[in-house]
């Protein structure tokens, strides 16, 4: 389920150029053939490895931080003593830290690459070296070997490819126009979606059979396991990523409009806030407000296989198993999700979703002491309730949103996620490194969702014309 913004496909994503609506023009009565949609989408499932397998449940959490990099001493210690539960504690938290810095990278780098490759008319060539970037750095995780003094490699090798990621999303998602109409856009963007899930949970499934047949032989004490994982993620983000460059077209580049510069890209974005604020201020709140909680959803997954295996000592096949339901559970709930919005609207589901999310967040956080079953009942919940959100979010400000400022707004849209990518990570390092214990990070990325929820209920928008 684990999707990076970068990996998700959303609609419009033009936080460069605010082209959308006259790209939509000219593609409106052309067909766009299948295997141009179907190439687009496989881009999702060719990253999706590294959202489900690298950062959340297997790579990271089974190995990075856990006391294979402690040293030897504190490594055999008992499970709940407090010198090696603090010693965990501090992978964590160095981890968020590593991610929290990765974040501030994105809202740096991401938009303004963005802008320059959409006015310029090169997505394809910079989707093509964000892709190949996070090739090469899932390749070079089989580096990180099983020892204390590669943590900081591997955490800072695994941010880069955040970062990369994130950067290769906005072009991707840019790219949407060029496979689809104002008629099939929704349904487009929902198979790239749809495969991602569907790629998530086959890799995981791939890493269970490899552990039944114990790697056929191999020594794997060193990490080798892991770190062939890695390669293999690398290895399917390059073989399914092909189609898309084969096959998908370049949107042409918008004329007249040059490439602004780094300040000049930051006044502009803060001066489109602003026009925005005075002229549609409910949008412009949701758009606060669905930053600050997309934030929060986001740090559910990217830490989430941690406190399987640090906080609640699920074995190694025990997290990936929560991973291979965790998608399930999550793609079931946002089909069933998408009715419910239709039928009670958008914000109703936000709102319900955000509630649900923190009291099970709560409720992990309590019950950290209690066993595992509680994380599985708890922690498949907060799946539940995630991609609902995400739905419903992009769903609500499409519906909000005036018709000729589609672009502009869906381009803020993306752009204000990146400008607090680091606030989930941010807390999750501080209540850890505060507290002393990995469990508290729950309690971080809970008060980041709360934070959401109370500026989501200032939010006020009228009711759809079906539900007065």
């Amino acid at each position: 389920m684990t999707r990076s913004s970068g990996g998700t496909p959303e609609i419009p994503a033009t936080a460069d150029s605010g082209a959308l609506p006259v790209m939509f023009q000219d593609l409106e009565e052309r067909p766009v053939a299948r295997r141009n949609v179907v190439s687009w989408a496989m881009w999702d499932w060719a990253t999706q490895p590294f959202n489900s397998v690298i950062l959340t449940f297997v790579f990271v959490s089974l190995y990075l931080v856990s006391d294979t990099f402690l040293p030897a001493d504190i490594a055999a210690l008992a499970d709940d003593d407090p010198v090696k539960q603090s010693a965990l504690a501090d992978l964590s938290s160095g981890y968020g830290l590593v991610s929290t810095i990765a974040g501030l990278a994105i809202l740096l780098l991401a938009p303004i690459l963005g802008q320059v490759a959409d006015r310029k008319g090169r997505k394809k060539r910079w989707l093509l070296i964000a892709t190949a970037l996070l090739a090469l750095l899932q390749f070079g995780l089989f580096f990180v070997f099983a020892e204390p003094s590669y943590f900081w490699l591997g955490a800072i090798i695994v941010s880069l490819g955040a970062v990369a990621s994130e950067i290769a999303g906005v072009n991707y998602n840019a790219l949407l126009v060029s496979v689809s109409t104002p008629r099939t856009v929704g349904k487009v963007s929902g198979l790239g979606w749809g495969l991602g899930y569907i790629g998530g949970i086959l890799a995981l499934v791939a890493v269970v059979i490899l552990n039944a047949v114990e790697w056929f032989g191999l020594d794997t004490s060193d990490g080798l396991a892991y770190r062939l994982i890695a390669v293999g993620c690398a290895v399917w983000t390059i073989v399914f990523a092909i189609p898309l460059f084969r096959n998908v077209p370049e949107p042409p580049a918008p004329a007249g409009e040059p490439p602004l510069g780094f300040t000049a890209w930051f006044r502009a974005f803060f001066r489109s806030i602003r026009e925005l604020f005075r002229s549609h201020r409910p949008t412009a709140w949701f758009l606060l407000a669905s930053a600050v909680y997309r934030d929060g959803l986001g740090g559910v997954f990217a830490f989430g296989g941690v406190l399987a295996a640090v906080a609640f000592g699920f074995s190694p096949n025990e997290v990936i198993l929560f991973g291979i339901a965790a998608n399930l559970v999550a793609g079931i709930s946002t089909v069933i999700a998408g009715r419910l919005d239709d039928r009670f609207g958008a914000r109703a589901i936000i709102l319900t979703s955000l509630v649900g999310l923190v009291v099970a967040a709560l409720g992990v956080f309590l019950l950290h002491d209690a066993g595992k079953l509680p994380f599985w009942i708890l922690g498949l919940a907060l799946c539940a309730f995630v991609g609902p959100a995400q739905a419903s979010t992009r769903s609500l400000l499409a519906r909000i949103t005036p018709e000729h400022m589609q672009g502009e707004v869906f381009g803020l849209y993306a752009t204000t996620g990146r400008v607090v990518s680091f606030l989930a990570p941010a807390m999750w390092t501080l209540f850890i490194t505060a507290f002393g214990a990995t469990y508290w990070g729950i309690l971080g990325i809970a008060i980041v969702l709360v934070i959401g929820l109370v500026l989501m209920l200032f939010v006020k928008l009228p009711r759809p014309a079906h539900l007065r």
